[in-house]
């Protein structure tokens, strides 16, 4: 059993871990911007096929939570720091940066809201200072970038 990750120790690893949401939420707007100018729709849920105006402002409400997640961590670093918060910042700014590549190119829907959405609830972890809060949600990225990537083609050689 994985030991609960502790949220960033100092105002500076706040600061990284809010900069990796941001990177998060760029990506994924990066990546709903691609799926909203495909200009053909398929039933298989293929975000290369379309997207749903529901499903584009659902995952713009995800982007813009992310930004105001980070937001909050920028503001609130001093005092979470200050609050004895000591943790793993690799281990959150590692998971972040794999989140981050993987919505660059997820092709299916549920799981672009899946990942946006363990983000959300990883940020709120760290801004609320409840390190209890962060194993479930770092755990579910994890097995869910792992079977991203297990299903991934091989690289063309």
């Amino acid at each position: 059993m994985p030991a609960t990750p502790q949220p960033p120790a100092s105002p500076v690893d706040i600061e990284a871990l809010a900069d990796s949401l941001v990177a998060c939420a760029n990506a994924l707007h990066t990546r709903l911007m691609r799926a909203i100018r495909a200009s053909t729709r398929a039933p298989d849920g293929s975000l290369e096929h379309g997207l749903t105006q529901a499903a584009a402002q659902s995952l713009f409400e995800n982007e813009v939570a992310l930004r105001q997640r980070a937001n909050q961590l920028y503001l609130d670093a001093a005092t979470l720091a200050a609050g004895g918060l000591a943790g793993q910042q690799q281990q959150l700014l590692e998971l972040t940066a794999q989140a981050q590549d993987q919505l660059r190119t997820i092709n299916r829907l549920k799981d672009l809201i899946d990942i946006t959405g363990e983000l959300l609830a990883v940020g709120a972890a760290v801004a609320s200072g409840q390190p209890e809060h962060l194993a479930a949600p770092l755990e579910k990225i994890r097995h869910h970038l792992g079977a991203l990537r297990a299903a991934a083609p091989p690289p063309a050689s």
